[in-house]
């Protein structure tokens, strides 16, 4: 280990991160013991790991559902990943857990911006609020959806994709329902 690296950092980071030891201790070296620049390195990190799975197949997976505790809120979220075992992981499961509490408050009505039908005069406030991936996390506004997806892929080693997703409120119909 490098003299700039703090054994307590690397154990914080790591706790928070989930990363590797390895990459954690990368991260800290190369920001010569800052903690908030190697959280932002980590997260960059991330995000290449996300891009080189993304082509990967995804056959596997997790359906998860979200009832508000009156009864009256629910959402369904369909989560996939490569692999049977990461779909039994906790890290997975919490995952598509909180995926569907978000999907309940937020209602987001398409997944990225490129799902959008026409984007003519959308302004990018408009785009983030209608996009899952673009939303701010309902349990940390400082983090969005895509990036808490990427650190998921990153933690895994696996493609994960957010598959398809549905908000039911009690009395509104939907364009779909006869």
């Amino acid at each position: 280990m490098g003299k700039s690296v703090r054994l307590d950092d690397l154990k914080t980071l790591r706790e928070e991160s989930g990363a590797s030891v390895n990459d954690c201790r990368v991260a800290l070296e190369s920001s010569g013991g800052d903690l908030a620049k190697a959280r932002a390195a980590l997260r960059q990190r991330a995000g290449q790991i996300a891009q080189a799975r993304q082509g990967r197949t995804t056959r596997q997976g997790r359906v998860e559902a979200y009832v508000h505790h009156d009864g009256r809120l629910a959402a369904l979220v369909e989560v996939n990943c490569e692999t049977d075992y990461v779909a039994r992981t906790p890290e997975f499961s919490q995952f598509c857990r909180e995926l569907a509490m978000h999907v309940a408050a937020m209602n987001p009505r398409f997944l990225q911006p490129e799902d959008i039908p026409s984007q003519g005069g959308a302004s990018g406030e408009d785009v983030a609020s209608a996009c899952l991936l673009e939303q701010p996390f309902v349990k940390d506004q400082g983090t969005t959806v895509r990036e808490l997806l990427k650190a998921l892929i990153a933690k895994t080693g696996e493609n994960v994709v957010i598959r398809r997703f549905v908000q039911f409120t009690v009395g509104e119909s939907s364009s779909s329902a006869p």
